[in-house]
């Protein structure tokens, strides 16, 4: 019998998978397969949501699985190591897998796939996870974009007709002798409950996706170019985990949108989101060309910037949301309690971590990392970058944001600091935002208590501004 292994890692859907299809059209016989292998991972294993979030994916791709007929295996150990194992044991003569764009994961697959081509096996890979390759969009002499609009506009020019290869109706079953390991055996989930937050926020696996995806373009779409930065607002589309796991994939996303939305009084939005889209693919871009950047800044000048060494406790208090800033302390309480944060918000609390704190940017990357149920090596090392001014298109280092303007300005009734700061629920939208200002009457109607049922400031806003940015004239100075 002509048997194919098909490698799963962050492909975790049956709808427009080219892997799985090329697997069914060349063989009677195919192995679904995923392998647990953190220690490949290059000092970026997976953070504690994304395990999470893994679990379920797997558990719902193993559903969707046998309900064709098929099942997933479950293996650990080294990749190289587990994929030739299950070649001796299935005989398979095929191996077909997704490509993944982090450097890590390509140094590995070029050695898998040379060694395993050696051995006369036929090996191939595609792209599931991208509009276009990261070498496919470059610029008029071949060198890579490091500037978004320009880069956005070349891949726009390029060929864009999207076609989805459908769901299968039935996969081959797996041979009865072909073990798997339980899924509960490879330890991804929590010891200790934290995750029921998690749990009542999402539903991971391609059916959520694609529910999602419908809630979305539905409710959502039509005002995402103002809605998108209202965190009090449920104006974003809370893709970006099943897109990162491959549940979902953007070409899917895109062709659904512009089927639905052509011609309709939502193209502002949806134009809009698709763009969002195109930072992505900007993010994965950028980190096929630049690898190092996953930990170096890529303005190297950054190098050599006076970072404050790490305050344990100011760190701490940002990572537990208690800095007495009431948008910096709601954004990092709804990243703790659902794994997610919005992403104007983001901006703000990553901006309070590298100027006005003056940590390391790579703090913050560490702490999003082992929190976001989102966690995406590219995404994450671009927005960081960018907050701190260091990375490819990014933010000028003198453009630090203000939390409490962004507060009045972005969630002026305070609706988001009320539900998830709550000591603060009672406040007026006029102090809500600086809690501080407000006189002695108004905090003790409101049950506020500053510096006992809430925090004073760790810092002072406008203080450390200005040390930020005397920090970043004296690395001018130095002629970096």
């Amino acid at each position: 019998m002509n048997i194919a292994l098909l490698w799963f890692r962050r492909d975790l859907r049956l709808t427009d998978n080219p892997a799985l299809n090329r697997a069914l059209q060349s063989a009677e016989c195919v192995v679904p397969l995923f392998i647990q292998s953190p220690e490949e991972e290059m000092g970026w294993a997976m953070g504690s949501a994304s395990r999470w979030w893994l679990h379920h994916s797997l558990n719902a791709l193993d559903a969707s699985l046998r309900k064709l007929g098929s099942r997933l295996v479950i293996r650990q150990g080294e990749s190289a190591s587990v994929l030739r194992q299950i070649v001796r044991e299935t005989g398979a003569k095929q191996i077909f897998w997704n490509r993944l764009y982090e450097p890590a994961a390509i140094e590995r697959d070029k050695a898998i796939k040379q060694s395993l081509r050696d051995d006369g096996l036929l090996v191939e890979s595609f792209n599931s996870a991208l509009l276009k390759e990261p070498w496919e969009v470059k610029r008029g002499k071949g060198e890579p974009y490091k500037v978004f609009t320009p880069y956005w506009k070349a891949l726009q020019s390029q060929s864009l007709e999207y076609s989805i290869l459908p769901a299968p109706t039935k996969v081959p079953p797996v041979p009865l002798e072909t073990n798997s390991l339980d899924l509960d055996s490879l330890g991804l989930l929590p010891t200790i409950a934290w995750d029921g937050g998690m749990n009542a926020f999402w539903q991971p696996g391609e059916e959520g996706a694609l529910s999602r995806l419908d809630e979305f373009i539905d409710a959502s779409i039509g005002e995402y170019a103002t809605d998108r930065d209202r965190p009090d607002h449920a104006g974003t589309s809370c893709l970006a985990p099943h897109l990162h796991f491959g549940e979902i994939g953007p070409q899917q996303i895109v062709l659904e949108i512009r089927n639905r939305l052509e011609l309709s009084s939502k193209q502002t939005g949806s134009d809009s989101y698709i763009r969002e889209l195109g930072w992505r693919e900007f993010a994965h871009h950028l980190l096929f060309h630049f690898p190092y950047t996953i930990e170096s800044p890529m303005d190297t000048r950054f190098q050599h910037f006076p970072w404050n060494e790490p305050d344990v406790n100011k760190l701490k208090a940002w990572q537990q949301g208690k800095t007495g800033i009431p948008l910096v302390d709601a954004g990092m309480r709804e990243l703790w309690h659902t794994g997610w944060m919005h992403n104007r918000v983001r901006m703000v609390v990553a901006s309070f971590l590298v100027k006005n704190l003056r940590i390391h940017w790579l703090e913050g990357a560490r702490w999003f990392w082992d929190t976001l149920v989102d966690a995406d090596l590219a995404n994450n090392t671009l927005g960081w970058q960018w907050v701190a001014g260091c990375g490819a298109d990014a933010a000028p280092y003198f453009r630090i944001f203000n939390p409490v303007l962004q507060g009045e300005r972005f969630d002026p009734e305070g609706d988001y600091v009320r539900q998830w700061v709550p000591e603060l629920s009672k406040m007026p939208a006029r102090f809500i935002h600086q809690p501080w200002l407000a006189p002695a009457a108004i905090l003790q109607s409101s049950g506020v208590s500053l510096g006992k049922n809430y925090p004073l400031p760790i810092v002072d806003l406008k203080t450390s501004r200005e040390q930020a940015l005397e920090a970043f004239k004296q690395l001018g100075a130095r002629g970096c």
